[in-house]
């Protein structure tokens, strides 16, 4: 049996011209640059890895999606319900968040402070990203 594969693009454009659900889709590592989700459902969605720049997530539920890794360069989440979500190792540069429910909500608090995430929800003032090294750099021994 063919191991389950993630959706490209124009499929998930499809499922939404249908009226589909997106709730548990993977879309794992799809380029979704641009795209308009906005007050859709994507509950439990697998988005790790995806491209998300300049999305309109505004108003989605991503309730318990992985957004792992995902880069989100600005992206608009103003008004998603981010509860229970993973965005960890998210690129969240320009994000705006003005409204977003993130009860439980997981941030890549090495890059941004929890202090801008809550001003971007409280007033929609854009992320921005502080530059990390990787952990691996930090280890001065070579072997």
């Amino acid at each position: 049996m063919p191991s389950p594969r993630a959706l490209t693009k124009d499929e998930v454009m499809d499922m939404l011209r249908r009226g589909l659900s997106l709730d548990g889709v993977d879309l794992r590592g799809t380029d979704l640059t641009g795209i308009d989700l906005a007050g859709r459902s994507l509950r439990n969605a697998k988005l790790g890895e995806a491209l998300l720049v300049r999305a309109n997530l505004s108003g989605t539920d991503l309730t318990g999606a992985s957004l792992w890794h995902a880069d989100l360069k600005y992206a608009d989440l103003s008004g998603a319900n981010l509860e229970d979500a993973d965005l960890d190792f998210s690129n969240l540069e320009g994000v705006t968040l003005k409204g977003a429910r993130i009860r439980k909500t997981t941030f890549p608090l090495k890059r941004v402070t929890m202090a801008d995430v809550m001003s971007s929800v409280a007033t929609g003032k854009r992320l921005t990203v502080m530059a990390v090294e990787d952990d691996e750099e930090e280890d001065d021994d070579p072997f």
